[in-house]
């Protein structure tokens, strides 16, 4: 593996880190905010003015990681290809 692809791969890989442990973290924090909604005003639903707020910047983050991220890359590769043959 050439050490450009082993680049890539490592910075694939800390991007998909990042976004798992935002994920779960989003899981975790809205089933605690869940619980202190009942447990404190179960008629009320607050909680899911967070979780849907937070939701969406998941979602962006899930953008980014899956469509944005591999759509720069393969620009990014082709890009380097061209300068490279214009340099020629």
């Amino acid at each position: 593996m050439s050490q450009l692809n082993y680049e890539q791969a490592k910075k694939r890989v800390r991007e998909l880190k990042i976004f798992y442990g935002h994920f779960i973290f989003y899981i975790l924090v809205n089933i605690m905010l869940f619980i202190i909604n009942i447990m404190s005003s179960p008629g009320s639903w607050w909680f899911i003015y967070p979780l849907f707020g937070w939701g969406l910047g998941i979602l962006v983050h899930v953008t980014y990681t899956y469509v944005f991220s591999r759509w720069g890359s393969e620009w990014e590769e082709r890009k380097i290809k061209e300068l490279l043959s214009k340099d020629r």
